[in-house]
């Protein structure tokens, strides 16, 4: 929800902002100790599991919180606002 790719302005990370584990929502874990025999000695990558379902929940709150849908990551104060107000005028 906070990357965006903006020409001239987000090209290093110096300018990017990076999240943090403060935002993402708590995830519930289960610990399988059964070896990957494709893993390096037996491991299995589990990064990016956590990260998948993220913005979607969040636009989804979103939703849940204002009835208007955000169909576009990051998902910007401006950006709801701007479908607020658009669903208000349809009114």
């Amino acid at each position: 929800l906070m990357e965006e790719y903006i020409p001239g302005r987000t090209e290093n990370l110096h300018d990017y902002l990076i999240p943090t584990i403060g935002d993402v929502p708590p995830v519930e874990h289960i610990l399988v100790e059964v070896p990957d025999p494709e893993g390096p000695f037996g491991a299995k990558g589990l990064g990016e599991h956590v990260l998948i379902p993220t913005a979607p929940a969040i636009l989804n709150a979103i939703r849940h919180a204002t009835g208007v849908l955000v169909t576009k990551v990051p998902a910007t104060p401006s950006r709801i606002l701007a479908a607020i107000r658009e669903k208000e005028a349809r009114r």
